[in-house]
């Protein structure tokens, strides 16, 4: 009976041993100066992993080491310790794997991996995209993108398709490129813990963007980017993965030039069941956005017990310092250069789909600009409620206000226009209840009504409160 137990716990023992091998990639001939390419160590070491059944492929600290592309394998978890630092090579020709299939436009894939499972970012150090590296001239609040020929050679930091029980837990992301943290087609994801640092300059450097993916929970992570911070997207470079849904977003705190959340503007499906729930968002051009463009629908999103303090930014940006923002229209014509890929194969005009069931509850808004909420007809935006959010319009900036922006669509863009604290122009249904604007000490030279109407189907007001001589 002795030597049987002793065998069964042998056993246990062995099973455990497996499940925590580890591979350093120094072992693998990573040199880790900074200076040498180490993609070739660095995937031989992920590849051994994979073959061996799984395990842990360690990034070891006090080194960084620079790399060209390499791709995650299945079962592997990819620790990067404290003190170690994955950075992009910031030779171009490296890149040449386009981050939207046969799009090449729009960037290409530097960490990537494609129909995965239980695969694991982890750790506390760095994963660099050396972003800079990738731009041009330095502007006053961005950098001028370089020119190319066929393919965008800017590299998305990490790109995950088709990818299953992912998990990506306190690494810090930073200086992107393009994109940095794009899933496609995932399901069962968990983003916890991650610090994500791009610069507010460099254009198109989105935070997270949830591409067609479902069942994913975004916990206590602190985001700063020059794009979304976070944005919920079904991009038709990749429709076959259908509808991006049930996903949870909490305990975040953002900052960005364009839109911290955002729903849109690529959308060529469903958006639905999405929760959004004590975030902080500081020093943004938008706050809570849902850009729809595309002929996909948004339905049953709740944002809930969130700050938002925005501000105006230059054009070169989408927004103009709205705190809260719902707009559908389709998107331009294909003589626009935003229109490309986005439109109906074969097709030089879109529709735009339907924006329903949206909840705000307890939202502090505080910037330079109020509540905007317009679409092309009535029925394209219906049934948003408004409980217990206030909006306090304040003069902050420099930047010349009196405008709404209604970029990318077949409309005017930008709309010059008085600005009121809540602005509903062909809308459905909408309840705004317990809310209030505030007119601070610095009241906008532009300011305009607490609640502007046009062609609105039905608003019912109830406690409502407008605050003329705040301090």
């Amino acid at each position: 009976m002795k030597i049987k137990v002793f065998i069964a716990l042998a056993l246990l023992f062995s099973i455990r041993v497996v499940a925590q091998q580890t591979y350093n990639i120094k072992k693998f001939g990573a040199v880790g100066d900074g200076k040498t390419n180490d993609a070739i160590a660095i995937q031989k070491a992920i590849n051994t992993c994979n073959a061996a059944g799984g395990g842990q492929v360690v990034v070891p600290a006090g080194h960084v080491f620079l790399s060209g592309p390499f791709d995650l394998k299945s079962f592997v978890e990819l620790r990067v310790e404290g003190g170690a630092k994955i950075l992009a090579s910031p030779d171009e020709s490296l890149y040449t794997k386009s981050a939207f299939r046969e799009n090449k436009g729009e960037g290409t894939i530097w960490i990537g991996g494609e129909k995965l499972e239980q695969v694991s970012i982890t750790g506390s150090g760095v994963i660099d995209g050396n972003g800079i590296s990738f731009m041009g001239e330095e502007l006053s609040d961005s950098y001028v993108l370089k020119p190319f020929n066929v393919v965008d050679p800017r590299p998305h930091l990490l790109t995950l398709i088709d990818c299953k029980k992912l998990n990506i837990d306190g690494v810090t992301f930073q200086n992107s490129a393009y994109w940095t943290v794009h899933l496609v087609g995932c399901n069962d994801v968990s983003i916890s813990n991650i610090t994500l640092l791009n610069s507010i300059k460099i254009r198109n450097s989105d935070g997270i963007d949830l591409d067609h993916s479902k069942n994913v929970r975004i916990n206590n992570c602190y985001i700063e980017s020059g794009d979304d911070c976070i944005c919920l997207k079904n991009r038709r470079e990749y429709e076959e993965y259908g509808a991006c849904e049930n996903i949870v977003i909490s305990n975040c705190t953002m900052t960005s030039s364009s839109c911290a959340i955002k729903i849109g503007s690529e959308n060529m499906d469903r958006i639905s069941h999405v929760l959004i729930n004590n975030c902080n968002i500081r020093n943004s051009n938008r706050g809570l956005g849902i850009q729809n463009r595309d002929e996909g629908t948004v339905s049953d999103v709740v944002f809930s017990n969130i700050l938002v303090e925005s501000r105006l930014f230059t054009d070169v940006w989408w927004g103009k310092a709205e705190p809260i923002y719902i707009t559908a229209y389709p998107r331009a014509t294909a003589n626009n250069k935003d229109a490309g890929w986005r439109l109906p194969k074969g097709q030089t005009k879109g529709k735009v789909g339907a924006v329903t069931n949206i909840y705000f509850s307890n939202i502090r808004c505080t910037g330079e600009s109020g509540v905007y909420i317009s679409g092309e007809s009535r029925n394209k935006i219906s049934n948003i409620y408004f409980d217990q959010v206030s909006v306090l319009l304040n003069k902050t900036t420099k930047e010349t206000g009196g405008v709404y922006d209604r970029r990318p669509s077949n409309v005017e863009g930008l709309v010059k226009s008085s600005i009121a604290g809540f602005y509903f122009e062909n809308t459905g249904y909408v309840s705004l209840m317990n809310s209030a604007v505030i007119w601070g000490a610095n009241k906008p030279a532009y300011a305009g009504k607490a609640i502007e109407q046009k062609n609105t189907a039905d608003i019912r007001v109830v406690n409502f409160h407008e605050n003329k001589n705040a301090q």
